[in-house]
């Protein structure tokens, strides 16, 4: 097995699979290596899969990871980085095992033990790649919104304990995808190193954010537009997080809105209530709705997003806006409004590429 030569082998990809509101990737852990699905969330670092045994686990699909079963399957001590990396880690008493609790904003969790195994990913060559010594967690109660199809999470974001900063050097600090539409039976790529690179007709680029915390890609957003009406900020600018791992966009209240009202006076139809009190702004779905075009304007670079990517409909008679104002000061740039553009992101460079693109044929 060669480790290093990537440039050999083609670069490292997984095919990436809507389902529901989130997307899966295919990788595998362990020697013999046992393939999972995972949601690919740049919105979080650790990397995690329900583990053998099981306290408290959700319905599961595919076989759980057993740990006794891989001959490469490390336990991770207290005193590593990667352990002092978690926000919640604790010592067993009775061993320097690294004990994790991990949750995420709707309130999803994942506890466990730190470890590492071998991941192995398929390439653009079309061989399997393999990587030792990857750090995940191995969890053993886990909770939340997730669906039999998947095993866990993979963290993208930019904290150390993350895919892409494990993979590093080795993957030049880039990695792309391109969300194929939710109802789409089909499926496209997360591509990782040269094969990564975006460029050509519509490409624009904006420049990540430095802030706390590190796990967050937080982009530069001047304002929204709706048709030809523009909607700025009392600030210049406000930080909106760029997510894979989210479904819906969530906008600061004041930016929010505005582009609710900009978008009612655009649509001027009867306004139906939402059942089932998740979004602000909906109307029959049988409605002539013609949906006016929005822009959002991040530094450097105007992203004009279709109706795909701006109303979701909900039901047989639902259709809504699928944003949502934040009960908090945080704004996040969710999974739907990124359909069908490839997104790329260098942490090198330390920007945020897109272009608009036909996810289905990635």
């Amino acid at each position: 097995m060669n480790h290093f030569h990537l440039s050999s082998m083609g670069q490292i990809q997984s095919v990436l699979i809507p389902n529901g509101g989130d997307y899966l990737m295919k990788f595998a852990i362990g020697t013999p290596p046992v393939e999972f699905l995972a949601i690919a969330d740049t919105g979080s670092d650790l990397i995690w899969t329900q583990c053998k045994p099981c306290e408290d686990c959700y319905k599961q699909d595919s076989q759980l990871f057993d740990p006794q079963q891989s001959v490469t399957y490390r336990e991770m001590s207290c005193d590593t980085k990667y352990c002092q990396s978690l926000p919640n880690a604790e010592c067993g008493n009775t061993s320097s095992e690294c004990d994790y609790s991990y949750s995420y904003g709707d309130q999803s969790f994942s506890t466990g033990v730190l470890t590492s195994d071998t991941f192995t990913f398929d390439s653009t060559g079309g061989r399997t790649v393999a990587f030792p010594k990857i750090v995940f967690g191995c969890g053993h109660n886990n909770e939340g919104a997730f669906s039999s199809h998947e095993s866990g999470i993979v963290g993208l974001g930019g904290g150390a304990l993350s895919l892409a900063s494990q993979l590093g050097s080795k993957i030049d600090g880039k990695f792309s995808y391109c969300l194929v539409p939710i109802f789409e039976n089909s499926t496209s790529k997360l591509n990782f190193g040269s094969e990564a690179v975006i460029s050509g007709e519509g490409a624009v680029s904006t420049s990540l954010v430095p802030k706390y915390p590190v796990t967050y890609y937080y982009l530069s957003l001047k304002g929204i537009s709706v048709g030809n009406r523009q909607m700025t900020l009392s600030t210049s600018e406000t930080n909106i997080i760029i997510d894979s791992g989210t479904t819906l966009t969530i906008l600061i209240s004041e930016l929010y809105y505005k582009v609710e009202s900009a978008i009612k006076d655009a649509i001027n139809l009867d306004l139906v209530q939402d059942p089932s009190g998740t979004f602000s702004l909906c109307y029959g779905a049988k409605s002539d709705l013609k949906v006016p075009e929005m822009t959002f304007h991040f530094t450097g670079a105007d992203l004009q997003l279709k109706s795909v990517n701006t109303f979701l409909q909900v039901s047989d008679d639902l259709v809504c806006l699928s944003m949502i104002p934040s009960k908090s000061s945080l704004s996040i740039f969710g999974n739907l409004a990124q359909m069908n553009f490839q997104v790329e992101y260098d942490l090198v460079k330390k920007e945020v590429s897109f272009a608009p693109a036909d996810c289905t044929k990635y």
